[in-house]
């Protein structure tokens, strides 16, 4: 059977791309190797509790962001509920206890009140990153600048830096080799627009554009594996897939969209020049870092036990200088700073009333996880878990004896369930090279609409990539 367009893959940019297809009338199938839907917009059932993989506040949906159009577009408004999440972050070290709310002019007081030496530099930082398009277009041509380099350049106090560096882990591991560019705009919509949360867990708006793509006549396969990209004289003209043990089928399409890490892709590319072609432009792309997630259930609300804030970001001691990040993110668990997200500050819909769910989330790396065998393994999560249950324990007395249920997931989890070389979460690092490159192009009807595509990972990221994906294969000429 012929389609218009076949995916592989089917996280965000995946079944967003599809959507859009398959509302304008295009014959689309969409084959997905895991169980469900959503990539990292998944979740996970454990007793009486809805444990979300990913999200823990989407940027945005206001009316310029994208998004917004994108899900008008897409009806998602109209079945997925979105929860505007109280205030942007805490932050916490041995110094500091400081809330960080989305409202930048609120945001602004509170920084010039911790730091009444820095309002120079506190107002050149917001600039950057309410105006950050603007700020962009105006150094056109200039070299690319780090986050670790412009913050250096406007502020003294290393303190103020960190904590405007809290929810790093959002984007990247190192603030000294993350773009600026990608961090300013993607920071700033969570100035412009707040967070939100999807009610129910980010598995709803997975489930939802699955749906869609199928009630517009498209089709979505689950557990079944994409095992080649099928050529001919340079073009992408269908896929070889299979169900686990199963026999191989063929399908061809005149458009092949990879909603897969783009190593992945380059090793689907048969004869292996294809491959080669495309393996040469991310040959200096790295992959980004991964997490490390503890998912927790719990006996009552934390509001219960006195827990008022949705996102705490907890920087250890150690960690001083803007330098001293990347070398925090590789040390050992009990120092490694982390998130903790209290899902019961909002309506979630999570978990039972009176029941409540919440999640620790550090950087990662499988090199914490090789060469151990699988009880070492096992034993090993549970330590960690056990490391972050008593440091909590510390900031929120009254927090173990609150859990009944919890669970680790490590980067070699995330690599397991999304193939992601490395469980890169967010694709490529972020790095100036990376924000200039040029779009990824290997041949005729091959798109990529991941994370690990031109415009980064992320949820926006991968939505974005897959709408305009879908786009530049609308507007091709016949």
């Amino acid at each position: 059977m012929n389609y218009h367009t076949i995916i592989i893959g089917a996280g965000l940019g995946g079944l967003t791309a599809g959507a859009k297809l398959a509302k304008e009338g295009k014959k689309v199938l969409l084959i997905e190797q895991h169980i469900i839907p959503g990539g990292c917009a998944t979740t996970f059932k454990r007793k009486d509790y809805t444990l979300e993989v990913g999200l823990h506040e989407m940027d945005g949906l206001h009316e310029k962001d994208l998004k917004t159009k994108i899900f008008r577009d897409l009806g998602v408004f109209d079945k997925v509920e979105f929860l505007k999440v109280p205030e942007f972050y805490r932050f916490v070290n041995e110094r500091y206890d400081i809330v960080i709310p989305h409202n930048p002019d609120k945001a602004i007081k509170i920084l010039i009140k911790h730091f009444p030496d820095e309002e120079n530099g506190i107002k050149a930082y917001f600039h950057q990153v309410i105006n950050a398009r603007q700020v962009i277009k105006e150094s056109a041509g200039e070299k690319e600048r780090t986050v670790g380099e412009f913050l250096d350049s406007i502020i003294e106090n290393n303190d103020l830096k960190l904590v405007l560096l809290g929810n790093l882990g959002y984007f990247h591991d190192d603030p000294y080799s993350l773009s600026l560019s990608y961090y300013s705009v993607a920071q700033g919509s969570y100035y412009t627009g707040g967070g939100n949360f999807i009610k129910g867990g980010s598995q709803e708006l997975s489930n939802y554009l699955a749906a869609f793509i199928e009630n517009n006549g498209g089709k979505v396969i689950l557990k079944h594996l994409v095992t080649e990209i099928i050529t001919d004289n340079n073009k992408a003209i269908g896929v070889i897939y299979r169900k686990k043990k199963g026999k191989q089928e063929k399908v061809f399409a005149g458009n092949i969209i990879a909603n897969a890490a783009i190593p992945n892709v380059a090793n689907l590319l048969l004869p292996w020049k294809h491959g080669e072609k495309l393996r040469q432009q991310f040959k200096n792309m790295k992959p980004g870092a991964s997490l490390l997630t503890v998912y927790f259930g719990f006996k009552k609300s934390l509001k219960e036990i006195g827990n008022k804030y949705y996102s705490t970001f907890i920087y250890d001691s150690s960690v001083k200088t803007q330098a001293d990040i990347f070398e925090n993110n590789k040390s050992n668990f009990t120092k490694r700073s982390f998130t903790f997200v209290d899902y019961s500050q909002i309506d979630s819909g999570l978990a039972p009333e009176g029941k409540s769910v919440g999640a620790v989330c550090c950087v990662d790396y499988t090199s914490n996880w090789e060469n151990l065998e699988k009880i070492e393994y096992l034993k090993k999560k549970n330590e960690v878990a056990q490391i972050f249950i008593n440091r909590l324990e510390k900031l929120i007395p009254g927090f173990t004896k609150a859990i009944e249920y919890y669970e680790t997931a490590t980067s070699k989890t995330v690599e397991q369930f999304t193939l992601n070389p490395e469980g890169a979460v967010y694709g490529f690092a972020q790095t100036p090279l990376r924000a200039t490159s040029d779009k990824i192009k290997t041949m005729e009807n091959l798109y990529f609409s991941s994370a690990w595509a031109k415009l980064g990972g992320g949820f926006s990221g991968a939505i974005y990539n897959g709408y305009l994906c879908a786009f530049e294969i609308l507007r091709k000429r016949k």
